[in-house]
């Protein structure tokens, strides 16, 4: 208690004293993140909001002094218990440092802090008619630093790639304070390591970042979104792929499964047929005077493929409507239980109907409900569980499924995260999927950067 105490007035001393928090409330609000951990073992001894680098650093040297570990928050949405505080340690937030620094139309590239929300961040770039294409579901409050921790992707990844396509430079802040700059503002970098690569996805285990240069792209002139209905997720699986084989490049191939539309509909209703196992939405973009042309190729592939219904926007009003129903299954799914659980797998797309059946017989086998959602061009999926946590049996049965899924993704040949990373939930099964030669490197890079293990420690592995 006395280093704790120590710990604080330092912290208050160096900082703007109302930017630290200390009291059992404030510390308590903080301890996890949406993971929603069943129980939270160790509160964080302060939290404290960062105004500058300036600042960041001055934490970190404070931190290595008491041996005091440093758990970096965006918004807390992350499933995966990346920013719970296991260990106590300091909250670092970054609400504060949420400025869009530069918007360069010249260079399409924006520097930012890490707290400037991604929705945000798309809506000022598009007033230059640019683009950043990473989408998160949750892109109305997730932040540039955590979708950079966690490698978020989303539903745009099938055509315009992830997170860790449009980060170009970052200025990090290493454990003993020093700020390290892992590019440059140029689209290419063929000049030593690619560090930057080593930190998207990092969970802020090696660094914390504490800006980045963003690459843009051009914004595509118009866009329209089709929802396609199938009998079968084979089905589905098969259109995409017919659609895939006509040189025809969507935006986005996500899928909804029978209990996701039927959820949906039921608490934001939205004109969804709720009698069909799946349902695809796919969004088409480009020029204005190409986007009727990929709609009607599309719509007669997913015709010869045997859709038995297939609704399409027509004004900016239906493309809302149907993207906030896919983009609000697991605000849904939380309405019918206290708690809700999601997970993230991917396997090959071809294996994908293997994956979502073994799903649904998995939490079949242990009486589950679940609502499945994900993105098929990427071949994963995103079963939402909905669950009380206050049911010792529910919750010893969803650990069991849990389990078994990370086993059946394994078996066929995928992994345990696209993007939503590994955190502490997942930390006991990545040896299913990373070898034990690649783990060792993985410590070995994590001592390198992080010798007193102070940066978000075991977490990840």
């Amino acid at each position: 208690m006395l280093t704790n105490n120590k710990l604080i007035k330092e912290l208050k001393k160096n900082l703007t004293p109302d930017n630290v928090l200390e009291t059992i409330e404030e510390r308590y609000a903080y301890a996890q993140d949406a993971s929603n951990l069943r129980t939270i073992s160790n509160l964080p001894d302060a939290v404290v909001f960062v105004q500058n680098i300036e600042e960041i650093q001055k934490v970190l040297k404070t931190a290595n002094k008491y041996k005091t570990p440093v758990i970096c928050r965006g918004a807390g949405t992350n499933v995966v218990g990346a920013c719970s505080t296991e260990h106590g340690g300091i909250v670092l937030n970054f609400s504060k440092m949420n400025k869009i620094l530069e918007i360069n139309p010249e260079n399409m590239t924006a520097r930012v802090q890490p707290g400037v929300v991604v929705g945000t961040l798309q809506k000022e770039v598009e007033k230059y008619g640019l683009y950043y294409p990473p989408d998160p579901s949750n892109l109305a409050v997730s932040t540039i630093g955590g979708s950079i921790a966690q490698a978020s992707g989303g539903a745009r990844t099938f055509k315009y790639g992830s997170t860790k396509d449009y980060v170009i430079d970052l200025l990090v802040v290493m454990a003993d304070g020093e700020v390290l700059r892992t590019g440059s503002n140029t689209i290419k970098n063929a000049t030593g390591y690619n560090l930057g690569s080593l930190f998207i996805g990092s969970e802020g285990t090696l660094g914390i970042v504490a800006e980045a240069v963003l690459k843009l792209i051009p914004q595509p002139e118009a866009k329209k979104v089709i929802m396609a209905y199938f009998d079968t997720i084979d089905a589905a699986v098969s259109a995409v792929n017919a659609i895939i084989e006509q040189r025809i490049y969507p935006t986005t191939l996500d899928f909804m499964d029978k209990n996701a539309i039927q959820t949906v509909e039921k608490f934001y209703p939205s004109g969804l047929l709720c009698d069909k196992d799946a349902a695809l939405v796919i969004e088409v973009d480009g020029f204005s005077c190409a986007i009727d042309y990929q709609k009607d190729i599309v719509v007669s592939i997913l015709n010869k493929c045997g859709a038995s219904a297939i609704q399409y926007s027509d004004t900016d009003e239906d493309y809302d409507r149907i993207w906030t129903a896919r983009r609000s299954s697991m605000g849904a799914c939380a309405k019918l239980k206290p708690n809700v659980t999601t997970d993230d797998m991917i396997v090959p797309r071809s294996k994908l109907p293997e994956l979502v059946r073994g799903t649904r017989a998995i939490c079949e086998k242990y009486g589950l409900d679940v609502c499945m959602v994900g993105h098929v061009g990427d071949g994963s999926i995103h079963p939402q569980i909905p669950i009380d946590y206050r049911d010792e049996d529910e919750y010893n049965r969803l650990k069991q499924a849990k389990s078994e899924m990370y086993e059946l993704t394994a078996r066929l040949g995928g992994i345990l995260s696209g993007e939503h990373g590994v955190g502490s939930l997942k930390r006991p099964y990545i040896a299913q999927v990373v070898n034990a030669e690649a783990l060792n490197y993985m410590r070995k890079i994590k001592k390198t950067f992080d010798p007193n293990n102070i940066l978000n420690p075991y977490k990840i592995f």
